[in-house]
């Protein structure tokens, strides 16, 4: 088997790098003949189309990415299959999509979502997104690392971290973990609120409107935005860190921050809706808040990043719900059942371990990849 990886190679901190790169990882370890390629690099991917003849191309990204991940390859008569994420809504490309034998989703969630926007179901197949648990492990209190992580956000060791890391934090649930907090101050124990965003353009606004949330709550002493560049290689330890990690996404197609934090043997509080339902399991591995508000448009405006003209509008026949809320006081019991119980937390991030190393370990997901190739393909 010859397989072309596109992703955003050679990988940067984000998701949709990490995802195709474990794969990658995965398959070479697995002693599957495998090259990665940037998904944009025309040229480079067709040098491999030349020379490497892969079998398979198959690109990491979302639906709008259809004309780098499947109309390349195919121009050079090569077998695209996508593994794709959802952000909500798949406006374009369902003619192209629907005549490719088999496409990769990252959950059931997403797989209902292609469903619902006119994609062939049949053709789908759910590909969990991998996790390094050599890297992402439990961590011991006392670890030097996890203290100089701890003393470099200003958080004692006898006070509860809570941490939630995104692109930006109210798409995580941020803001809804802040209003629960600010619930239950008084009778929690001391804690500390941290929210590792990434720096960009496009978050600004959105952090401090997060941090002026806080200043109303009153809790803006204990709520730290962190805002510095990180490599993927700091983030087990800043996982580790943490004694909860929070994160009740309103729109999650995956999850991956919440499955590496099980990794880290850190309990989860989320949302009991889309990709979590495949990667946390309520009351085992993690604390699910039932959700409390639907947010659905009737139309939206896309344009060339979608295949489009600028600003063209779509109006839907029916609503199309393109963003959940978490119930603030189930976040707030959940909170303080873990806030106030640590072997509770032990004992839901040692499932969560468990759980992660035998379903999402980026070579348990290689393994599943190359069986889908084989089952749905026919390629050895």
């Amino acid at each position: 088997m010859k397989v072309l990886v596109l992703y955003d190679y050679p990988p940067s901190p984000g998701g949709l790098a990490t995802q195709g790169d474990l794969l990658y990882k995965g398959l070479l370890e697995l002693g599957v003949d495998a090259h990665a390629v940037h998904f944009e690099s025309a040229q480079e991917k067709e040098w491999y189309y030349r020379w490497f003849n892969p079998d398979v191309v198959v690109g990491i990204g979302y639906w709008g990415h259809t004309p780098q991940l499947i109309l390349h390859p195919q121009r050079y008569g090569v077998q695209a299959v996508p593994w794709l994420v959802s952000d909500g809504y798949i406006a374009n490309y369902q003619e192209v999509l629907n005549e490719l034998p088999l496409i990769l989703v990252t959950s059931n969630w997403v797989k209902e979502m292609y469903i619902r926007d006119g994609i062939d179901g049949s053709r789908i197949e759910v590909l969990p997104v991998g996790c390094n648990t050599d890297t992402f492990v439990p961590f011991t209190k006392d670890d030097p690392k996890i203290l100089a992580v701890r003393e470099s956000l200003g958080i004692s060791p006898d006070q509860i971290m809570i941490l939630t890391v995104g692109g930006d934090a109210a798409s995580k649930g941020a803001q809804e973990v802040m209003q629960a907090l600010a619930i239950i101050d008084t009778k929690a124990p001391d804690w500390k609120y941290v929210c590792k965003v990434w720096p960009q353009p496009r978050t600004k606004m959105q952090n401090l409107a997060d941090l002026e949330l806080a200043t109303r709550l009153g809790i803006e002493k204990n709520v730290t935005y962190a805002t510095n560049t990180i490599s993927r290689n700091f983030m087990p330890y800043l996982i580790g860190a943490c004694d909860i990690y929070a994160a009740p996404s309103r729109l999650e197609g995956f999850g991956m921050p919440q499955v590496e934090a099980g990794a880290c043997g850190k309990p989860v509080i989320s949302i009991k809706a889309m990709g979590m339902l495949d990667t946390l399991i309520d009351g085992k591995t993690a604390l699910l808040a039932s959700v409390a508000k639907k947010i659905e448009v009737n139309e939206v405006i896309i344009g060339s990043e979608a295949g489009f003209e600028p600003n063209h509008k779509v109006v839907f026949d029916t609503p199309r719900i393109v963003d959940y809320r978490a119930n603030v006081q189930d976040i707030s019991k959940h909170l303080m059942t873990l806030m106030t119980n640590e072997k509770l937390r032990d004992e839901m991030g040692n499932a969560g371990r468990q759980r992660v190393v035998e379903n999402f370990d980026y070579r348990v997901v290689a393994k599943k990849f190359v069986q889908i190739m084989r089952d749905k393909l026919g390629i050895v």
